[in-house]
């Protein structure tokens, strides 16, 4: 699999007469994937740190990636964008007492900010030194349950693991020599300035929701479970339907 996606890439670069790739490594197995791939096609692969207030785990997960990348594939250099004050000075300048909004619609909000400044700073990267901006979304985000930030982690100009499943990437991230640490680390979207994890924001495990995903793509329904894949498949279908914007 891996070869097949460097091939892919590389093609992609060179229709679109660019020097190599940038990514946003975030500490989590999905960025580490993506990176390790772009970095084997020798072309060059700048890694962007983009911190706003993020959790030492994942900032140290990051950089232990990143170094070891770097001994690993000459053609890998790296650098950071703090954005913390860019963050900081945007909430200053909106509005933040919506009285008819409740307070978690604010932090989601202001969460999705983070992965759009993210993405606006990536594109910066990218025009400066020629490069294609490399997506880390993997295909239950993407295409099961939505769970990325429209035109934030979501505005990218390819995506690799895209047709990959969770397990998949994990399978794939272990087969890379990904760190250890990332290989062990609960999924986390790092969006909220803490440890809070993916299944804590959608309420089932990756390994449940592909679960879900494949059985609705068997054309099954919740009437065909009972108990907690019950659960599950209702939880993945709430989450299908209302991001189909994204999808579509």
């Amino acid at each position: 699999v891996n070869t097949q996606i460097v091939k892919w890439l590389h093609t992609c670069a060179e229709n679109a007469k660019v020097k190599g790739f940038v990514i946003g490594i975030s500490g989590g197995v999905d960025s580490a994937v993506t990176s390790t791939l772009c970095a084997q096609t020798g072309l060059n692969v700048l890694c962007i740190e983009m911190p706003i207030h993020q959790h030492e785990s994942h900032v140290n997960r990051g950089r232990e990636h990143i170094e070891q990348l770097k001994k690993r594939f000459p053609n890998v250099t790296s650098t950071q964008a703090d954005l913390t004050s860019v963050f900081e000075a945007f909430k200053k300048e909106v509005p933040a007492d919506f009285k008819e909004s409740k307070e978690s619609k604010l932090d989601l909000t202001l969460a999705n900010t983070r992965a759009r400044l993210r993405m606006t700073t990536l594109y910066y990267f990218a025009g400066v030194h020629g490069l294609l901006v490399a997506g880390t979304g993997n295909k239950v985000e993407d295409f099961g349950v939505g769970f990325y930030t429209k035109y934030g982690d979501g505005g990218v100009d390819l995506s690799p693991i895209a047709d990959l499943m969770k397990s998949e990437v994990f399978s794939l991230a272990a087969h890379l020599n990904v760190p250890v640490s990332i290989l062990n680390a609960a999924p986390s979207d790092g969006l909220f300035g803490d440890e809070k994890t993916d299944e804590q924001q959608l309420g089932a495990n990756y390994d449940e929701l592909e679960w879900a995903m494949l059985e609705d793509e068997a054309a099954k329904t919740a009437n065909d479970f009972t108990g907690r894949q019950k659960t599950v498949f209702e939880i993945y279908k709430k989450f299908n339907k209302a991001n189909q914007h994204k999808m579509i």
